[in-house]
């Protein structure tokens, strides 16, 4: 039989598809985004512009990462609200990498006792009453960081008002275009938010979920935003400093505060006016590791932030371009160092003020080439091990968690993720941000429009563990910004959505790029994989060993194999990954600045 021109066109093209991936296709769905005064990446194309604008007026990137952050807390609800949380990573021009601790502390009131009477009369699990904090409603909140985390990035690192960079969220509080996926997200919790009638007056106008393209209203949230802004103006004659500082308190010590506190405390919530005096988004120095020339730079390890680092020293002695991209060889390191980075992640993790946590040893090549050993090339490990880096060996089990399984967890409640801000400027200043929490199904405090924060869900209930839940302590959660340098200047940032899921897959667009030459938006939409081979941070802390999911893209070659080795396959519909990151990469000599913004989740940027 002879073959058209097209035809065998098509036939090689089959056939390519069944040989291990050497190198990504150079075609993306997005252009690559190019500007030489800036780059805003985020979550929403109303969010980049409000850090854009920022710029524009002259401010610098810790404005405009402000700016995009408080937007997002509008218009982003799905996924991040103004009661959330935030850590920031951030580098001034010629001064030191900081990180601001945006996680609000647990109420005095929420004890581990608490939630397991609250567990009483439930089904037993392997032969105990298993107590379960709820993850969503008055019971499931943190204190809110957000405004105090901004308030210290503007301060310390800004050039503006908070007037100047609370503008468009007000204005996008007052009237904005509800999209696709806020729509989808309300119509899918809304059997929740009718349980609460301020939140339902809020998404559910006049009884109805929005449509797409109606204009969306959250009138009293614009009311406590300029609330914030009319403290600021009223002390703006003793200074800028103490004027945010004011308007920071008019919150966290004032009215607006006691407002939000008291509908909380009446629904039965158990935050209270104390605890949010007691908040403090306090700068702290970033764990940091080098990779092949690069300086990366995470937040502490009251988040999951440092499981990058431990993953990359894991992987420094690999010849990763010689294993060739996405290849089951390729794939396969990754996810065994990735099981091992969480497994002593699971292990020692969580909030310092109250567990000492072996930071040093857990980042040091050496402890991370004794780790390395452990990795066989060709069987998947099924076991959780985390290491010892005290002593330099491997323990036995994870201590504590042999005995945690599956709870119910209504899918309406189950953890609904995060957003991502990253913007450098022309001078080298650089802002990285993971704001999340007070998601849908949340609870909106009273009058003040507030929706409250999600995250005392990811405590455990274990006792002696060091992220074992206690009055005034921060959760170790998932929220991981990441700084990248090159010879001392700043290269990029980068973050994502995707809970458990982001630094695995932040590692591999940072790879990406740094070891196969990606350009950003190549980098961000490559074909990913995630291992769920962990305790999840979220509902239900369920363990999944060796469940590795992959996009159908990786082809039935790839899968095969990786099957053969050992691992729990699920394949994925292409590009359905729950991560999403934003990538902005910046060169010092030419002042270029470039970005990806993952077309996953309708991530988004613009340059200027």
């Amino acid at each position: 039989m002879k073959l058209r021109t097209s035809q065998l066109v098509a036939l090689l093209l089959l056939l390519n598809s069944f040989v291990y991936p050497q190198t990504p296709t150079r075609d993306t769905y997005r252009p690559t985004i190019r500007g030489t005064r800036a780059v805003v990446a985020g979550g929403q194309p109303l969010v980049v512009e409000a850090g854009m604008r920022m710029l524009h007026r002259g401010g610098n990137a810790v404005d405009a990462g402000v700016a995009a952050t408080f937007a997002a807390s509008v218009i982003e609800f799905s996924h991040f609200g103004f009661g959330g949380e935030v850590p920031v990573i951030i580098k001034l021009a010629g001064k030191p990498v900081v990180t601001i601790n945006g996680q609000g502390q647990a109420p005095a009131l929420a004890t581990r006792d608490f939630f397991e009477k609250q567990a009483a009369g439930q089904s037993e699990v392997r032969g105990r009453a298993q107590g379960r904090i709820p993850g969503t409603g008055p019971l499931a909140a943190t204190a809110p960081g957000v405004l105090g985390a901004m308030i210290v990035a503007l301060d310390e690192f800004g050039t503006m008002k908070l007037a100047d960079v609370l503008q468009p969220a007000i204005e996008l509080a007052e009237a904005f275009p509800i999209d696709e996926l806020r729509v989808q997200y309300i119509r899918n919790t809304r059997p929740i938010i009718e349980q609460w009638p301020e939140t339902a007056a809020v998404f559910l106008p006049n009884g109805e979920v929005p449509k797409v393209g109606d204009i969306f209203v959250q009138k009293n949230l614009a009311n406590s935003l300029r609330e914030l802004v009319a403290a600021e103006q009223k002390n703006a004659k003793r200074g800028r400093h103490a004027a945010l500082l004011a308007a920071r308190d008019h919150f966290y010590r004032g009215p607006l505060g006691k407002r939000y506190c008291d509908a909380i405390e009446k629904a039965g919530g158990l935050m209270r006016t104390s605890d949010l005096a007691k908040f403090n988004a306090n700068l702290d120095t970033p764990t940091k590791t080098n990779f092949h020339g690069y300086e990366i730079y995470k937040v502490g390890f009251w988040s999951q932030g440092p499981v990058m680092l431990q993953a990359l020293n894991l992987l420094e002695s690999y010849d990763l371009k010689a294993l060739k991209h996405n290849s089951p060889d390729y794939v396969h390191t990754l996810t065994e160092a990735i099981k091992l980075a969480f497994a002593d992640r699971d292990r020692y993790y969580g909030d310092p003020f109250f567990v000492k946590v072996p930071g040093t040893e857990l980042l040091s090549k050496d402890y991370a080439a004794m780790r390395r050993a452990l990795i066989d090339p060709k069987t998947a490990s099924l076991d959780q091990r985390p290491g010892d880096p005290i002593n330099k060996k491997a323990l036995a089990q994870l201590i504590g968690m042999a005995d945690i399984g599956p709870s119910e967890v209504p899918a309406a409640e189950r953890a609904n993720d995060t957003t991502c801000v990253n913007a450098i400027d022309a001078q080298g200043n650089v802002f990285s941000a993971t704001p999340s929490g007070a998601w849908l199904p949340c609870f909106i405090a009273g009058d003040t429009g507030i929706p409250i924060s999600s995250r005392l869900q990811s405590f455990l209930l274990t006792p002696g563990h060091p992220n074992e839940l206690q009055p005034g302590k921060r959760p170790r959660i998932t929220l991981s910004p990441t700084l990248v340098l090159k010879d001392g200047q700043p290269f990029a940032a980068l973050s994502t959505p995707g809970g458990d899921n982001q630094d695995q897959a932040l590692l591999q667009v940072l790879l990406n790029v740094i070891e196969f030459g990606m350009n950003p938006q190549e980098a961000v939409e490559a074909a990913r994989f995630d291992s769920a081979h962990f305790v999840s941070s979220f509902d239900d802390h369920k363990f999944n060993p060796g469940l590795l999911q992959l996009e159908q893209r990786f082809g039935n070659a790839v899968i095969n194999d990786l099957k053969a080795r050992g691992h729990k396959i699920e394949v994925k519909p292409d590009f359905s990954p729950t991560a999403a990151p934003t990538i902005v990469i910046f060169d010092p000599r030419t002042k270029l600045i470039q970005a990806g913004a993952d077309v996953r989740r309708g991530r988004y940027a613009i340059g200027w």
